[in-house]
C-alpha cells in the first residue's frame, strides 16, 4: 500500500546495535486501539504485546482493508506470506534454541518474503488498471494525493509526517482510534530508544552479560564481542545468485552461529538482564514520555480486542 512517511532522525551507529535490536520492553510493532482510552482502572493492567498479537492486529488491518476495498470496486490480497513462527521478530538477544535451530537468524525467512514482496498481486493487479482507474484505486486505498497529511513532533526533536486516507486510514481508525492522536502516541513510543539506549549500551551490568557471553561463544568455537556482530558474520555470505549447494553450506553455517548464540544467551541470562535495564532507564524517562507510553500500550491492547473479533491466529 502507498503510504508518505517523513525520515526520522538517525542514532549514532552503536545506538543502532540495540535501538534495531529488541532488548525491548517498548515493543514497538505498528498497531494500536480502537475508540478513547481505557478508563483509569485498566490502566495498571497496561502491558507491551507479544508478536502473536501484533501480528493480529497486523492481519485485521489487513482484512478491514481488503473489505473496504472491495466496497469500492476493487480487489485487495492480504498478506499472508509468513506463518506465525516465522513471523516472529529476531530481536538483539535470540534466546530461543529451538527456533534457531529450524531458522538460524532468518535468511531463508528473509528471502521467501523478498519472493512474496515482488510477486504481489496488489501491484500486478494494479498495474494491469486503465489510467482513469489507478486513480480511483489509490484514492480508495489511501485516499490519493486528496488525503489528510498527519504531522507530530518525534521526542528527539524534528517532524514526521503521514498521510491518512481511504481504506488504509479507515482501517486504521477503526483499530487505533483517533489518527492524530495515535500517529503522536504511536511516533512517540517508537522513538523512545535513542534517548537512554547510550547509557543502556555502556550499563555495567548489561556489558557484564554480554562479556559473559562473548566468553560462552569463544568456548564454542565462535569468537565474537557481542550478538550483533555475530549475526552480521554469519548472515553477509548469503550471495543472491548463489546455487542450492552453496546456499545449503552458507545456510548451515549460520544455523551453527545461531544456535551457539541462542545457547549462550540463554546460558548467561543475557535477555532478562537486557529487559530489566532497558525497563529501569524507560522507568527515568521524562513524565510525559511515560504517560504517552502507557496511553499507546492501552490503545494497543485495545485494539487487539478488537482484531480478536475480526480475524483468528495466524496458523
Amino acid at each position: 500500500m502507498k503510504r508518505t512517511d517523513a525520515l526520522r532522525g538517525t542514532v549514532t551507529q552503536a545506538a543502532v546495535v540495540v535501538a534495531a535490536a529488541a532488548l525491548a520492553l517498548t515493543g514497538c510493532a505498528r498497531n494500536g486501539a480502537s475508540g478513547p482510552p481505557a478508563a483509569p482502572a485498566a490502566r495498571a493492567q497496561a502491558r507491551d504485546l507479544t508478536y502473536t498479537e501484533d501480528l493480529r492486529i497486523g492481519d485485521a488491518q489487513q482484512r478491514l482493508i481488503r473489505s473496504c476495498m472491495a466496497r469500492q470496486g476493487f480487489r485487495y490480497w492480504e498478506d499472508r506470506t509468513l506463518t506465525r513462527e516465522e513471523s516472529r521478530p529476531l530481536r538483539y538477544v535470540q534466546d530461543d534454541v529451538g527456533w534457531a535451530r529450524a531458522h538460524g537468524y532468518g535468511s531463508r525467512i528473509r528471502a521467501k518474503e523478498e519472493r512474496a514482496r515482488l510477486r504481489n498481486p496488489n501491484g500486478a493487479y494494479r498495474a494491469a488498471l486503465p489510467a482513469a482507474r489507478k486513480a480511483a484505486y489509490d484514492t480508495a486505498l489511501d485516499g490519493g494525493r486528496a488525503a489528510e497529511l498527519l504531522r507530530t513532533e518525534e521526542p528527539g526533536g524534528g517532524t514526521v509526517a503521514k498521510q491518512s486516507g481511504g481504506c488504509t486510514g479507515a482501517a486504521e481508525k477503526q483499530l487505533y482510534g483517533d489518527p492524530a492522536t495515535w500517529f503522536r502516541l504511536d511516533t512517540t513510543a517508537s522513538n523512545l530508544r535513542p534517548l537512554y539506549v547510550g547509557k543502556l549500551l555502556h550499563d555495567g551490568r548489561f556489558t557484564t552479560a554480554v562479556h559473559a557471553w562473548s566468553r560462552c561463544m569463544a568456548r564454542a568455537g565462535h569468537a565474537y564481542p557481542d550478538p550483533d556482530a555475530a549475526r552480521q558474520a554469519a548472515t553477509r555470505d548469503h550471495p543472491a545468485g548463489q546455487g542450492r549447494a552453496a546456499e545449503a553450506r552458507t545456510y548451515a553455517a549460520e544455523t551453527r552461529v545461531a544456535v551457539a548464540d541462542a545457547t549462550c544467551a540463554r546460558t548467561v541470562s543475557l535477555g532478562p538482564v537486557g529487559r530489566a535495564r532497558e525497563a529501569y532507564y524507560l522507568g527515568r524517562l521524562p513524565k510525559a514520555y511515560r504517560t504517552a507510553l502507557d496511553a499507546y500500550r492501552q490503545r494497543r491492547l485495545a485494539a487487539l480486542r478488537g482484531a480478536e473479533r475480526i480475524v483468528p491466529p495466524r496458523a
